[in-house]
């Protein structure tokens, strides 16, 4: 009986030692966490990827490796690369605070009935927190400062400026950093006129872009294209000897006569009358309309002079609309 008590209490003493350690490990973690309410004002000039892929291309004796990497604003990157990125990464990148639960638990089943890793679910803004500080490693203790970071990142940054620099800093590619100096090395054109393919493209690579090269697309590669365009509302584009998968997205060439191509899914009009393009995916969804329509009421003898309030809010309404959409956007 008293050697029961004595293993129990050994026990506990020890359980407490641990839990004690952890407390003060767990401390010492949150306390060297790097600060990042800077990245509110400044831009970053290197990552915790860039220097570890210069260290491996300095192990492996490639003396002529080099970053390349262009900071553009978020102004000038494509809303097709912006579009095509969230409804890859993370689709729910607005509605959550840094870490999406339900994709954790989808990923948990999923990985729980296969018996091995597959799925991920780290957001947008986990996968910053790693580029930015940590390493492409698995050990539980960096998953841990990933989510501790990422907290910080939601907490001093709106989701705007960390959509700017996750697509401004990540890696597209062997020594390529950011949307800018991948679209110059892939495409030979600046990151705000890239395409809805080209887009796809590169918001596919994501996963894995060492492996995937958006200049010579792998057929996985291709297929993660297809299905970003159809999460991206846009039809498929057909590939020819014009216009590729990585091309600007016209399904033909340009015509010897100078005029402008047609896009792949506008069908011109027989009557000669320039096509109308497709609508422009919105960013935001539109509120269904009224089942019923109410019916137009004529207006009135007051509305009807420049003078009245009726009139004035009227003939504003269009240009208020344009400025709510300037500042959502």
């Amino acid at each position: 009986m008293a050697r029961t008590k004595s293993i129990a209490k050994t026990t506990l003493k020890v359980f407490v030692a641990m839990l004690a350690a952890g407390f003060v490990y767990a401390g010492y973690v949150y306390l060297t966490l790097p600060d990042v309410r800077w990245l509110a004002r400044d831009n970053p000039t290197t990552t915790a990827f860039m220097q570890l892929r210069i260290d491996e291309a300095r192990e492996d004796g490639r003396a002529k490796f080099a970053i390349r990497h262009r900071w553009v604003p978020y102004g000038q990157i494509s809303p097709n690369l912006r579009r095509a990125v969230i409804v890859t990464e993370d689709a729910g990148f607005y509605d959550h605070d840094g870490i999406d639960l339900n994709e954790v638990k989808a990923a948990l089943e999923k990985n729980w009935e296969e018996g091995q890793f597959l799925r991920g679910a780290s957001t947008i803004t986990q996968q910053l927190a790693k580029n930015l500080y940590l390493s492409p490693s698995r050990n539980p203790m960096r998953k841990v400062k990933e989510l501790l970071i990422t907290r910080r990142l939601e907490a001093a940054l709106t989701k705007r400026r960390i959509l700017e620099i996750y697509l401004n800093m990540i890696e597209w590619g062997d020594g390529i950093f950011g949307c800018e100096a991948a679209a110059r090395a892939y495409f030979g054109q600046p990151c705000a006129s890239l395409s809805p393919n080209q887009a796809a493209l590169l918001a596919g690579a994501i996963i894995n872009p060492r492996e995937h090269s958006p200049a010579k697309p792998t057929r996985r590669l291709l297929r993660r294209q297809q299905i970003i365009l159809k999460r991206m509302n846009i039809k498929e584009t057909p590939f020819d000897s014009a216009g590729s998968a990585s091309g600007v997205g016209f399904a033909q060439g340009r015509p010897s006569n100078g005029t402008p191509p047609v896009p792949a899914n506008v069908t011109p009009p027989s009557n000669g009358t320039p096509p109308v393009p497709p609508p422009v995916p919105q960013p935001f969804p539109i509120p269904p309309k009224p089942s019923s329509p109410r019916a137009l009421k004529p207006p009135s003898p007051q509305a009807l002079k420049p003078s009245s309030p009726e009139y004035q809010s009227t003939r504003l309404a269009p240009m208020n609309r344009v400025a709510q959409y300037c500042v959502l956007n």
